[in-house]
């Protein structure tokens, strides 16, 4: 069911969110049957690319990390992403009265699990970790979840469009937020307790 919602939001996203909604997904539902799956990708290839293909800033020597180093950090940067998404959940239904929506905090899982749908998926690009390509494979796949939650809040909280945007440009707001703590606390990770080893 899952996979159809998804390619349904690609093709018609405003009926198939009417469908979403109408469907009844607790917070463990979302967890079990969808994020820890698709969290696992981003995590998997960063940790293939990194190890077995490597990376270039400049063009010059391919540097890559010891398995041994890259472990740790990608099953941080798991758990990570799976906090992320509560605590984006739980944001947007701390901010729902705000804006006149009357959803539930299950409803606001299922909606950020739905949005975060093509950042998950784009973690495929870990794959092949070159800068500009992994950069622009972010940019679309963030363009295209802001899209998704435009298109999704209105209809998730019964509220008119403009109102829904405003609601949604609140929570897109967040996730930057979020975006930003992830990558302070891989740093303080990365210097502190597990600092990559790199071989060329």
């Amino acid at each position: 069911m899952y996979v159809q919602h998804v390619f349904g939001l690609v093709s018609h996203p405003k009926e198939e969110w009417e469908d979403i909604v109408e469907e009844r997904h607790s917070i463990f539902q979302c967890y079990v049957r969808y994020l820890i799956w698709l969290a696992a990708i981003p995590a998997l290839s960063l940790l293939y690319g990194t190890t077995q293909v490597g990376w270039s800033l400049s063009g010059g020597d391919v540097v890559r990390l010891t398995v041994d180093s890259a472990v740790p950090i990608a099953i941080s940067f798991y758990v990570a992403l799976l906090v992320a998404v509560a605590v984006m959940a739980y944001a947007m239904y701390w901010m729902e009265k705000t804006y006149g929506v009357d959803a539930s905090l299950d409803r606001c899982f299922v909606v950020i699990t739905y949005t975060a749908t093509p950042l998950f998926i784009a973690g495929f690009a870990g794959l092949y970790p070159v800068m500009w390509f992994d950069a622009l494979v972010g940019l679309v796949a963030v363009s295209y979840a802001i899209y998704l939650l435009l298109k999704g809040t209105p209809v998730m909280g019964h509220i008119s469009e403009e109102r829904g945007f405003l609601f949604s440009m609140s929570i897109a707001t967040v996730g930057l937020c979020v975006l930003v703590g992830l990558l302070a606390f891989s740093v303080i990770l990365w210097m502190s307790a597990m600092p990559p080893v790199f071989i060329r």
